[in-house]
């Protein structure tokens, strides 16, 4: 039933393109592409003013939280389950166990507001991001993150901070320091 319903969205997105949907879950000013796939939607809690980009995986069985003004890219993974442990320690009986299996991780995913996703990153399962946090192209993120952290790398670790960054912005542009205010304090 799932891969007919995957075949039929697919068809669906050829037929329309790259057209941005708007209004999705009842948040009129997000944007979902029509190409992100999205498993266990019913476990997805999207905050207004989201953009989800591009051919994007959000596999949310173990729930998924995103906060107001997120920025994900294109060709990112949120995945909130983990079982290639449980399916090198179960081998062909992976497929008809009964009961919990060992070593299956599965975790809540939940991104702090105003954060941005950079392009082919992986955000696993029990990834907790603060606020205003920059993640880098091609980073694989695990564990929390602080608020306006910028993080890099597989894995994911802190190499600055988008305060700095923001406050020269500010400077060249005062006219938005309340509205920044408004979230970032």
């Amino acid at each position: 039933m799932r891969a007919a319903f995957n075949r039929l969205r697919r068809w669906c997105w050829r037929q329309l393109f790259f057209r941005m949907r708007f209004g999705e879950r009842g948040a009129p000013h997000s944007r979902i592409a029509p190409s992100t796939c999205i498993e266990h939607e019913d476990r997805l809690q999207l905050a207004d003013h989201v953009f989800i980009g591009q051919f994007n995986f959000l596999e949310a069985s173990g729930g998924i939280s995103i906060g107001e003004g997120v920025q994900i890219t294109n060709f990112c993974s949120l995945v909130t389950h983990s079982s290639q442990q449980a399916q090198r320690l179960l081998g062909r009986a992976y497929v008809g166990w009964t009961g919990a299996k060992p070593g299956m991780k599965r975790a809540p995913i939940a991104i702090g507001p105003y954060c941005y996703i950079g392009p082919h990153s992986l955000i696993e399962a029990g990834s907790r991001l603060g606020k205003g946090v920059l993640v880098c192209a091609y980073s694989q993120v695990r564990g929390e993150v602080p608020d306006f952290a910028i993080v890099a790398g597989q894995p994911a670790v802190v190499v600055g901070d988008v305060r700095e960054r923001d406050a020269r912005f500010l400077e060249q542009h005062p006219e938005c320091r309340p509205h920044y205010e408004r979230w970032a304090l």
